[in-house]
C-alpha cells in the first residue's frame, strides 16, 4: 500500500471512530506502529486529525463519542485484559455499580462467575451480559434509553440511584487525565455516571490507554474521587502516556496494568476463587530503587496492596503500580 492510500485509510478511520489507536491502525493497514506514528505526523501537520497518548483523534482538542458497533472492535484485546483484572477486585457477595461502556461490558461477563453478587447499572449490554448468571441479581435504573450506547439516561436513572450505597463503582469513560480525571463527550451520560460515584464507597475506573491523555467535555469523576485506574500497559515509546500514569498515580490513584507479558503465579491447585492469582510487579517507566539484587541495582517497584485471589481460570496478567 502508497503511503496516500494508507493515510487516507487512517484518516477515514479516525473520521469514523473519533479515535483510533496505533495499534489497531497498523492491524488495520497491514504496517508497523513506527509508520503508522509517521502516517499520524503527518496528517497532524496538515491539520486533518490530532495525535493523542497511542493513538490518533479528531481534531478540535476533544475527542468525540463514538457510537457502539465502533468502539466494540477498538482496543479489543485491551478490553478484555482489563476486563479480567477488574473482574479479580470484587468478591463473593458484594453489591456493586457497573456502568455503560464496552469494557464494562466485557467486566460484566466475567462478573456471570461471582455468587452472591447485586449488580445496579444503568447499562442494557451490562445487564444481557448478567441476565443468566446464577446467584446474581442485576437490578436496572429507570430513565430514558440512548439507542448509541445502550444506555438508561436522564432524570429517572438518577432519581431511582438516591439513596443507594454499593461497595464499589465500575466506569469507563471517553478520556482520562491526572488534571481533570475521568470524562465522557455526553452530558446525559455523564450526570447518570457522577450519580453512580455518589452511590459508591470507591470508584474503579476500566480505561486502555488509548484514553490517557485524551480530554472530553463533560467531566465525570474528578481525580481525587478516582480510587483505582485499571489499565493495559502502554506501548514502550509511549512517553505521554507513561507521564499520565505516574501523574495519576502521584494524585493518589491506585494503578494497575495489565499487561501480555505478565507472569502467572502458580497456585495450590484448587478449583474455588484465591487458589490462584496471576501478578507481575513492574516500575514505571523511568523509575529506579536505590537497593540491589546479587551485588547490582535493580528497578524500583512500587509497593502494591494485593488484589484479591482470582480463579485458576482468569486470563489477566497483571502489574501493580501504586503511589507510595
Amino acid at each position: 500500500m502508497f503511503a496516500a492510500e494508507r493515510r487516507q485509510l487512517i484518516l477515514e478511520m479516525v473520521r469514523a471512530n473519533g479515535a483510533v489507536s496505533l495499534r489497531e491502525l497498523a492491524r488495520v493497514v497491514q504496517t508497523s506502529e513506527v509508520t503508522v506514528r509517521r502516517d499520524v505526523r503527518a496528517l497532524e501537520a496538515e491539520g486533518l486529525l490530532d495525535r493523542r497518548h497511542g493513538g490518533a483523534v479528531l481534531p478540535g482538542g476533544f475527542t468525540r463519542e463514538s457510537g457502539f458497533p465502533q468502539k466494540s472492535h477498538l482496543s479489543a484485546a485491551e478490553k478484555t485484559a482489563i476486563a479480567d483484572l477488574a473482574a479479580s477486585l470484587v468478591g463473593e457477595g458484594e453489591a456493586i455499580v457497573v456502568g455503560a461502556g464496552t469494557t464494562t461490558q466485557e467486566l460484566a461477563r466475567r462478573l456471570a462467575r461471582v455468587p452472591g453478587l447485586t449488580v445496579v447499572t444503568n447499562s442494557l449490554l451490562v445487564a444481557q451480559a448478567l441476565a443468566h448468571a446464577n446467584r446474581v441479581e442485576v437490578v436496572m435504573t429507570g430513565g430514558t434509553l440512548r439507542g448509541s450506547n445502550y444506555a438508561l439516561v436522564g432524570s429517572g436513572a438518577e432519581q431511582s440511584l438516591q439513596g443507594l450505597r454499593v461497595s464499589r463503582a465500575f466506569l469507563s469513560g471517553s478520556g482520562l487525565t491526572a488534571e481533570r480525571g475521568l470524562s465522557t463527550s455526553n452530558m446525559l451520560s455523564a450526570s447518570v455516571d457522577r450519580a453512580l460515584v455518589q452511590a459508591a464507597a470507591e470508584v474503579v475506573v476500566l480505561a486502555d490507554h488509548t484514553k490517557l491523555g485524551a480530554d472530553t467535555m463533560f467531566q465525570t469523576v474528578p481525580t481525587e474521587l478516582i480510587t483505582r485506574l485499571v489499565t493495559d500497559e502502554p506501548p514502550p515509546h509511549d512517553e505521554r502516556a507513561a507521564a499520565e500514569l505516574q501523574a495519576l498515580a502521584d494524585q493518589g490513584v491506585e494503578v494497575t496494568v495489565a499487561g501480555p507479558e505478565a507472569d502467572v503465579a502458580a497456585g495450590d491447585g484448587g478449583g474455588s476463587p484465591g487458589d490462584r492469582r496471576p501478578r507481575r510487579d513492574m516500575p514505571l517507566p523511568g523509575q529506579r530503587r536505590t537497593t540491589t539484587r546479587n551485588g547490582g541495582p535493580v528497578p524500583q517497584l512500587r509497593s502494591a496492596s494485593p488484589l484479591p485471589d482470582q480463579s485458576p481460570g482468569d486470563r489477566a496478567r497483571v502489574a501493580d503500580l501504586r503511589r507510595r
